[in-house]
């Protein structure tokens, strides 16, 4: 008996992902009807990107599982009208750009590059930076991303610490967790890298108490979720040199309105929610892996636990 997939997205995402999908799909032994117009009690699948037009599941009475767009859940996790197991989405392709990002702007920052990037006008500076070794780079956020970036900042000699709200083991990476062990982990931080879920427990950790535990002169990297950041208390701080760089993919509100300060900050790198995105190709496999292993009986890869959001 054939399955029925829908997507559930808008048409430019289904322009990107049909072919790939169709790809990883005819890979299996699934049995398959992939599309995205169905009668609702027929459908046994949905592939979602929360700003879906689709916002009410009750009409679908034979849905085994949806399974996201993105590695982001907080736009569905509510939705009391979900009653299926929800999978979010973790891509090879997305971890990789995101190691990359990462990456790219801690050597930035570590290394003083925007010095030389914005300062040709014929002054020979020669300020030499630390050795990696002598920089804490503080990652808030264990999960697949954040476990992927710390390993490779530490391969690159950085002191790597990393705090999750549970208790976490990775080698080279001084782990911290709970609510008690967050500012200790950021006490004299050079650079923290936010890659947490939005949840109610997560918003605004990085505040007027916590950036002020962070060494002078410190870096801010957020990648993660914009409402992990006060946003007043980061300004605040980077008016007074306590901060003296943010570098910030995601905003409370997107696209970030032009008239926020963000823009005009000198201290501030405003990057479009670019930091990494879900590779079609990558993704469409996880998909379709995560479907079959279902219809064979198997638990979903990548289950939300709904309680705490992620």
């Amino acid at each position: 008996m054939k399955v029925n997939i829908l997507f559930s997205a808008n048409e430019e995402n289904w322009n990107r992902y049909k072919t790939p999908l169709k790809e990883a799909l005819d890979a299996t032994s699934l049995d398959y009807n992939l599309g995205t117009g169905f009668v609702p009690s027929e459908v046994n699948y949905i592939i979602y990107a929360p700003s879906s037009l689709l916002q009410d599941f009750s009409p679908y009475t034979n849905l085994k599982a949806v399974l996201n767009l993105w590695a982001g859940v907080e736009g569905v996790t509510s939705n009391k009208t979900l009653k299926v197991p929800l999978a979010r989405m973790v891509d090879v392709g997305l971890t990789s750009g995101m190691v990359e990002w990462v990456t790219g702007h801690t050597l930035r920052h570590h290394l003083g590059i925007d010095k030389h990037i914005h300062g040709q006008d014929g002054t020979w500076r020669s300020d030499v930076p630390p050795l990696a070794k002598d920089r804490v780079v503080t990652i808030l956020g264990l999960g697949t991303l954040g476990t992927a970036c710390g390993i490779t900042l530490k391969k690159l000699g950085f002191n790597v610490r990393g705090w999750s709200r549970t208790n976490k083991k990775v080698d080279g990476i001084s782990c911290f967790f709970g609510d008690d062990q967050i500012d200790p982990s950021l006490m004299e931080a050079d650079i923290v890298i936010l890659l947490l879920p939005d949840t109610q427990l997560t918003q605004n950790i990085l505040n007027q108490h916590t950036l002020y535990l962070l060494k002078r002169g410190a870096f801010v990297l957020n990648p993660g979720r914009g409402p992990l950041i006060d946003d007043v208390a980061l300004l605040e701080a980077l008016d007074s040199g306590q901060i003296e760089h943010a570098t910030l993919d995601v905003f409370r509100i997107e696209p970030l309105p032009k008239s926020h300060r963000y823009w005009s900050h000198t201290k501030v790198t405003v990057v479009p929610h670019k930091a990494s995105d879900t590779r079609p190709r990558t993704s469409a496999q996880v998909i379709a892996m995560n479907i079959q292993r279902a219809e064979n009986g198997l638990e979903l890869l990548h289950l939300v636990d709904r309680d705490i959001g992620y």
